[in-house]
């Protein structure tokens, strides 16, 4: 019974020793309990009512309340009374509209069903608690490496101890063929820390790229120093990594302290890992050296490198070209993550073939066009005009700075120049409608007429159409299978898009037609 004195003190006991065994306030555990009486104090006086319990945080005394509120004319006698009645009861004239009074209602023995109810009140509760206190706990910890024990499995999932929480690492964030086991003491990075109401909070990753990086942190002296600062990294889970590095010392090599003594400091982190290699990579403000060091060890003949659109060409010959991509493409990919570059991979004679080809493709175009000889086609081509856009947007002057170029030639070609360019634009506009290319499409900012044209030719003629497209087969590239390398056409292959274009321009797409 509550209303006994051994029950009041153990009810004091229960509080401590709950807020020590969560780690939560005291005052949560009796405000709690406070609540939970209240609802079971409703079941026996009426839910209709207010009622307010009080637990005496000294003695463990409760007192149940009942609350009404002053007003001018009540409308619910079970919360409201009027200024009159009120002065009445409380024998007080000082009291007022709005205020509250408070009537006393005998102690109660609670019953199995009530008792039920106050105990799940206070489990919720002290849950929630718990919930926050977590929350508060490890939210400075997002970012940083954590340190648990597997507590167990769950669908793929695993569950981390870490003292009075838990966490959870996702099957997406495992290290690909790692077993862990109940027991296990493993170490991941807490990569997000949430507010949730069901489920974990704690997020940890084993496969994260800034796992790695935090191991090395704790590894290397130099970095945690931030004498050595890590510009990138990218990571194939389990299998490979790359990990860009320089020194603010000039003294100090950053790739040699990344490695330590008889590689004693990166083979630690490689362990930890379970074996996944890691290339470690000088950095260099110059992007061709950059990428001659992230694509080792490969040797590399020449490097062509596209600021604008983020891309490089990389030429080199056909012995070091399995090295350069790597097995399943993994090197080629690392190295682009590393660089942020898009990585373009060709031997000495697909380099020379593709110029060739480009040289020969813009030719046959001016000289088709524009109705002028090759040898003028060819002299446009060799001045670095790669469009009849191109010749159009480029002033009188700029065209007469050409050698053989007299200014009658120089203006007669501005003339088709529009002619042409007038002439495309309203036989593009016929094609796209005998084509069937929707508005939608036509509409899409991004998408030139050219590009319209090549994916209405495919049976690419709706926004829908192209937003479940891929990347890769907008752009193309090239793969490797049993050994034998081989080249997969992307629809707009011939426009150069980047990858990173291609992404952008399909998640337009995407955003407008699944929305």
């Amino acid at each position: 019974m509550l209303n006994q004195r051994s029950d009041k003190v153990e009810l004091l006991r229960i509080a401590e020793a709950v807020a020590m065994e969560k780690s939560i306030d005291k005052e949560i555990i009796l405000s709690s309990m406070e609540s939970a009486i209240q609802k079971a104090a409703k079941t026996k006086f009426g839910t209709e009512n207010d009622i307010r319990a009080k637990i005496d945080r000294e003695s463990g005394d409760i007192s149940l309340h009942k609350v009404l509120t002053i007003v001018e004319t009540p409308e619910n006698f079970n919360t409201e009374i009027s200024l009159e009645n009120a002065q009445k009861k409380e024998k007080k004239d000082d009291i007022k509209m709005g205020d509250e009074i408070y009537e006393l209602l005998p102690p109660v023995d609670f019953g199995r069903i009530a008792a039920q109810t106050a105990r799940q009140v206070i489990t919720q509760s002290v849950r929630a608690a718990e919930r926050e206190r977590q929350y508060n706990d490890f939210i400075d910890k997002k970012g940083e490496i954590l340190s648990g024990i597997v507590k167990r499995l769950e669908y793929g999932n695993v569950i981390i101890d870490l003292n009075r929480s838990e966490a959870i690492i996702r099957k997406e964030e495992q290290i690909p063929r790692e077993i862990l086991k109940t027991g296990d003491r493993i170490k991941a990075y807490c990569y997000d820390v949430i507010r949730e109401n069901k489920g974990q909070q704690i997020f940890l990753s084993r496969a994260h790229t800034k796992f790695m990086e935090k191991l090395f942190f704790q590894e290397v002296p130099e970095i945690y120093d931030s004498i050595i600062e890590i510009k990138s990294s990218a990571r194939d889970p389990g299998s490979r990594a790359k990990l860009c590095v320089s020194s603010k010392d000039s003294s100090i090599d950053p790739v040699g302290a990344c490695v330590g003594m008889r590689g004693s400091r990166v083979q630690s982190v490689v362990n930890e890992l379970s074996g996944e290699k890691i290339d470690i990579v000088h950095w260099s403000e110059d992007v061709a050296s950059l990428v001659v060091s992230a694509l080792a060890p490969a040797e590399i003949q020449k490097v062509v490198i596209d600021d604008q659109n983020k891309r490089i060409e990389v030429i080199l010959t056909e012995e070091n070209l399995s090295k350069a991509i790597g097995r399943r493409g993994q090197n080629v990919r690392l190295a682009s993550k590393l660089i942020n570059f898009e990585i373009d991979i060709l031997t000495e004679k697909e380099e020379s073939d593709k110029r060739q080809s480009e040289f020969t493709n813009k030719t046959e175009i001016f000289v088709r066009s524009l109705e002028v000889d090759e040898t003028l086609g060819q002299l446009l081509v060799a001045e670095g005009f790669s469009s009849i856009e191109e010749i159009d947007q480029s002033s009188l002057e700029d065209i007469l700075k050409i050698e053989g170029i007299d200014e009658n030639t120089a203006k007669e070609l501005k003339e088709r120049t529009k002619e042409y360019l007038v002439k495309e634009k309203e036989d593009i506009q016929k094609k796209l409608k005998d084509l069937g290319v929707s508005d939608d499409l036509i509409n899409q900012k991004g998408l030139t007429p050219g590009m319209l044209l090549t994916l209405g030719a495919k049976k690419i003629k709706t926004l829908n159409d192209f937003a479940e497209l891929s990347s890769d087969e907008l752009v193309g590239g090239y793969d490797e299978k049993k050994g034998v390398r081989f080249k997969i056409d992307g629809y707009l292959e011939e426009f150069a898009l980047t990858k990173n274009e291609a992404d952008e321009l399909i998640i337009n797409a995407r955003n407008i037609a699944f929305k």
